[in-house]
């Protein structure tokens, strides 16, 4: 998920960077900060991530699907539009279980700062395209790269880091970089659809990534049901619905009305609001301490996102 929104929609640009637009920095800020603490909740629900996933695009379409239907806002979509929608929904699911998967080998700060490469991924995929592409977003990459290698912890313990063990770091790396390139595949699907409200894309997304999801986990989840002793408690209850109703449906909400009042740059900067909370949660909350070189590996990463990012929108904000 970065500053484009959770379903890779990308930002309507505003004509003026300023502090009031009609709420769109509070929005942002609220909507960034959410977004920083999804993976707590994720983790306090104690549920596999499959099942988390599955509810939070139960309850995040349903909260969006009353949404649409109080507005009356829905659009009959084309064909090109469902297939586009569809296939979307599954890179947008499959994202979301990678990178909570990826929380529990390298913790949420670093899994959160490595998934924010996602816009370099954009620009190969642009560039695979046939889009020309600058040589200064290309030069960004590189210290990008060698902040997700420090980020996983191989410049310290690479032969511990590469065992096939549960607690290798760079598992967490590759799924948070599988993660940004699922994500990158939503974005651009979603592209392809016009004429839809955001909200309605999301909801079908969320939709149809959750029914692929069903079916893939569906034997598991039926085991999870036959050893089931009970109800959940209500601290798990509580975390999902945080997480499908708050985390999914309003947050959308905040977003948009944020990507409608702020202008390019002032979205792109306010989303470094979301790695941060994720850093400070993992501190205060789970106690978390990256050693050094994550340290230098997270900054490096923020700092080449950064770099790109203005030379990107250097021109809007003159």
């Amino acid at each position: 998920m970065n500053s484009s929104s959770v379903a890779g929609i990308p930002p309507v640009k505003a004509s003026a960077f300023t502090a009031v637009q009609g709420g769109g920095t509070w929005r942002m800020v609220a909507a960034m900060a959410l977004s920083g603490t999804i993976g707590l909740v994720v983790i306090e629900s104690g549920l596999p991530v499959e099942h988390v996933v599955l509810l939070r695009c139960l309850l995040g379409a349903l909260g969006l699907g009353l949404w649409i239907l109080w507005q009356r806002a829905w659009v009959p979509p084309s064909r090109s539009g469902w297939l586009s929608m569809v296939l979307g929904g599954a890179a947008l699911v499959a994202n979301w279980v990678a990178l909570f998967h990826a929380y529990a080998y390298v913790g949420i700060a670093v899994a959160t700062v490595v998934y924010h490469v996602q816009p370099f991924m954009l620009v190969l995929a642009a560039a695979l395209g046939g889009e020309a592409i600058g040589w200064r977003k290309l030069l960004w990459m590189l210290p990008a790269l060698c902040g997700v290698v420090l980020s996983s912890g191989l410049g310290t313990d690479a032969v511990a880091s590469l065992a096939p063990s549960t607690s290798a770091p760079v598992w967490g790396i590759a799924l948070a970089l599988l993660a940004a390139a699922l994500y990158t595949a939503t974005v651009i699907s979603t592209r392809r659809v016009k004429n839809i409200v955001p909200a309605q894309i999301a909801m079908v997304q969320m939709l149809a990534g959750g029914a692929a999801l069903a079916c893939w986990s569906a034997p598991a989840l039926l085991q999870a049901m036959r050893h089931s002793t009970g109800l959940p408690g209500a601290s798990t209850v509580v975390c999902v619905l945080i997480l499908g109703l708050l985390h999914t449906a309003w947050m959308y909400g905040l977003m948009y009305g944020a990507f409608q009042r702020l202008s390019a740059p002032a979205v792109a900067m306010l989303s470094f609001i979301y790695p941060a909370v994720a850093l400070a949660v993992d501190l205060l909350w789970f106690g978390t301490h990256p050693t050094v070189p994550q340290w230098l590996g997270m900054g490096t990463i923020v700092l080449a996102v950064l770099g790109y990012r203005w030379q990107d929108l250097r021109p809007q904000a003159a």
